[in-house]
């Protein structure tokens, strides 16, 4: 089916190959350094490069977000005709929707009649999945762009967003804990649960002892988000982890009636900071 609204996104989203070809969804990425080398993952690395080159270095590899002159050729590119869905990455993990933003200012100067909206999605990898599986299954059901743009602001607000990280190392190595906190966690075997705030950061929501304890603390959380499953999706990202990550799922599913479920490997952006065993969940709170 050819898609009359054209589905954007950038590197801060993992999609499976299945949803991008469905709804024809175009990906702008991000770029990573690792090193003095720069890359943009899904172009000139894939993700088992990506890790062999992480074990290879000590330093932590360096996001940055495209410029809005990326933005602006990609839009550009789509027949202008075609409306256009730009659903970036939350703005407060990175500089991604501003320059998203002013791409789009930069295509209107040029060519005032185009439609094109860039929303601040609020969330990353498995939680823009979400949202692009529900803008894909609305643009199929035939709503017009106006409606859509309104129906993906509500869906934003009620998209929740679960981490659980398994190890420290990275988020220690990338400043976003300071190692003493790191040293302890690691000793008393303490893992982070963790969820997007409304403003779409990401906060610690709990810190739980052992493993099998903070997966059960995990799954829990869930019912205290939401409690209609029955036509709901839970998308999930896992890194480097796929058993893990399947055993937590039919953990959830045992528990909650979804409707569908996804799963999909995280991309470097995001594994960059979740390290080995990181799980992520989305799912459209009630």
């Amino acid at each position: 089916m050819m898609m009359n609204i054209q589905i954007l996104t950038d590197g801060g989203a993992d999609l499976t190959s299945s949803l991008k070809e469905q709804y024809e969804v175009k990906m702008i990425p991000l770029h990573i350094q690792i090193g003095n080398e720069q890359y943009r993952p899904g172009v000139d690395l894939d993700l088992p490069d990506f890790f062999k080159k992480m074990e290879e270095t000590d330093e932590l590899p360096k996001t940055s977000a495209p410029g809005p002159q990326a933005f602006y050729e990609a839009y550009k590119r789509i027949p202008a005709d075609k409306p256009i869905l730009m659903l970036s990455l939350s703005k407060g993990l990175s500089a991604t929707y501003q320059n998203a933003v002013i791409g789009k200012q930069m295509l209107l100067e040029e060519e005032p009649n185009r439609q094109i909206e860039v929303l601040n999605t609020k969330t990353a990898t498995s939680g823009i999945a979400l949202l692009v599986k529900e803008a894909g299954e609305k643009i199929t059901e035939g709503l017009t762009f106006s409606e859509l743009v309104t129906h993906m602001k509500e869906k934003i607000e009620k998209t929740t967003t679960l981490f659980i990280l398994k190890n420290l190392e990275n988020l220690v190595k990338g400043g976003r804990i300071d190692r003493v906190k790191g040293a302890i966690a690691k000793t008393l075997n303490i893992k982070l649960l963790m969820n997007a705030s409304k403003e779409g950061t990401i906060e610690v929501s709990e810190k739980v002892r052992g493993d099998k304890k903070s997966i059960r603390r995990f799954i829990e959380q869930i019912g205290e988000y939401a409690r209609h499953f029955e036509n709901k999706t839970i998308s999930m990202s896992h890194c480097r982890a796929p058993e893990r990550a399947q055993s937590i799922l039919t953990k959830i599913k045992e528990k909650y009636p979804f409707n569908d479920s996804m799963m999909v490997e995280m991309g470097p952006l995001i594994a960059t900071y979740a390290a080995e065993g990181g799980i992520v969940i989305a799912f459209f709170k009630d």
